[in-house]
């Protein structure tokens, strides 16, 4: 059984044996007579709890205990103090000490705060472990990025975090991760072990969104529940929604939200009795909801209310340097799903990779680094694996090969009916199959089948 460890501070010799003879029964303890000591003590011993005298010779408890804090760590620091030295308890409370206890100690009182102590110490231990098994559980942690663009998203993700109910505005092209952002904001706060739910606002009917919103009374709809449905605000009591595409709410479920974002209560669809919810509220769009709200598109109020903390993610092709550690770490993760054993990009992969205009994001990334894995083979993924991209390989960009192994006549050619030749050709050694073809004449899918049409070529 695990027993807890405190470090007494004070230079009274009596009361160090006291207090030793008093707590040792039931926990490891440690005695120092200074500041310093202390200080140094806590650098070499973990320690759960300190009893810390504010009258120190040479460095004081208020100094010791910000030197204290400064070493971090979870230990709690309880003060004791004489009955005139009371002030400067409240100004070590302000400072982040625990508690405190005046002196002459009462063992009672003594017994009861050290125990109310190591209990709160010991329900912040459980959840922090609960919290990181949520994160582990939800993948959270493994987001990937070195620039400084996403480091900084990050870092403001974990700022926000620590609020309780700030609104959240994440802004972002579609792919680039807005929802990665949302959950991260979710399990690192408080509210990490309550339910995150998603409403994308442009994926579902314009004449449907308050009813999942905010849920109706039974006997609204013609074809609805019996009993009436929950909303996700309900579902979400606790937690987080994440209102993906906000933009693409219509002006009547705007002025509802709005409504409820300053009074945090609402009515069900064809409800008469108000429902009161718990939740953060977190905003994502692809748009720009200033330029929005000036083109009359969007509540210039709802925009203001949501726009408490802003996250804005740069599109994937302005972050460079996270394609490639993206890349591994997909590569990664579908090696295990699909029992594959890809260990690396080649360096002229990584070029093309690099480079690439990644329209999509890191969502057309993900999906790339899958295709890769599931259908080519070799130990690590090279340039011909990429062919699919529409990406020329490295060595035959910008110049010409030494021998194309094509004659061109004196009356001249025809690139049209060349190109057109190429393809049918590439088709018929693919049995008709389009991909195959595409990559035999290294272009992409969709550019084979524009010059299908173009050339009207059937199959």
């Amino acid at each position: 059984m695990y027993r807890y460890k405190i470090l007494i501070v004070d230079d009274d010799k009596l009361l160090q044996n006291s207090l030793k003879n008093i707590l040792s029964e039931k926990y490891d303890t440690l005695v120092v007579g200074s500041g310093e000591d202390a200080a140094a003590m806590l650098k070499k011993h973990p320690v759960d709890l300190v009893l810390l005298d504010i009258r120190l010779p040479g460095q004081d408890g208020i100094e010791t205990l910000k030197k204290i804090k400064a070493l971090g760590g979870d230990h709690l620091v309880i003060m004791m103090t004489a009955y005139e030295d009371v002030k400067t308890v409240i100004t070590s409370m302000k400072m982040g000490a625990h508690d405190y206890l005046v002196k002459p100690l009462e063992i009672d009182e003594l017994e009861i705060i050290v125990e109310k102590a190591l209990e709160n110490l010991k329900l912040k231990k459980e959840v922090e472990e609960l919290r990181r098994h949520y994160l582990k559980e939800f993948n959270v942690d493994n987001i990937v990025g070195e620039s400084p663009a996403i480091r900084t998203a990050i870092e403001f993700a974990d700022k926000v975090a620590k609020s309780y109910d700030t609104t959240v505005l994440i802004e972002g092209e579609t792919g680039v991760g807005k929802e990665v952002i949302a959950r991260t904001i979710h399990h690192r706060s408080n509210r990490f072990n309550k339910p995150f739910l998603v409403i994308n606002c442009g994926a579902i009917s314009k004449d449907l969104v308050e009813s999942e919103l905010f849920g109706y009374e039974k006997g609204t709809f013609t074809g609805g529940l019996q009993e009436g449905k929950k909303g996700k605000l309900e579902m979400a009591e606790g937690g987080t929604l994440l209102l993906d595409e906000i933009s693409e709410l219509l002006a009547p479920s705007q002025v509802k939200l709005l409504r409820f974002l300053e009074e945090k209560e609402f009515f069900p669809v064809g409800g008469t009795q108000k429902k009161k919810v718990d939740i953060r509220i977190i905003a994502a769009t692809n748009k720009n909801l200033e330029q929005e709200v000036k083109a009359g598109r969007f509540r210039e109020d709802l925009y203001y209310r949501l726009n408490v903390a802003k996250i804005t993610i740069p599109p994937l092709r302005e972050r460079q340097m996270d394609i490639i550690p993206l890349a591994l770490f997909f590569m990664k993760g579908f090696n295990e799903k699909f029992g594959r054993n890809f260990r690396g990009i080649s360096a002229d992969a990584r070029h093309l990779l690099a480079n690439y205009p990644w329209r999509g994001n890191v969502r057309e990334l993900r999906n790339a680094i899958e295709r890769v894995i599931l259908m080519e083979e070799g130990p690590e993924i090279q340039p011909a694996h990429l062919t699919f991209l529409g990406l020329a390989q490295p060595e035959a960009a910008g110049r010409l090969p030494d021998d194309p192994g094509i004659i061109i006549p004196a009356q001249g050619l025809n690139l049209d009916e060349l190109n057109k030749g190429l393809i049918i050709k590439a088709l018929e050694l693919s049995n008709g199959n389009r991909t195959r073809a595409a990559k035999l004449l290294g272009i992409s899918r969709p550019t084979l089948i524009y010059r299908l049409e173009k050339y009207g070529i059937a199959i």
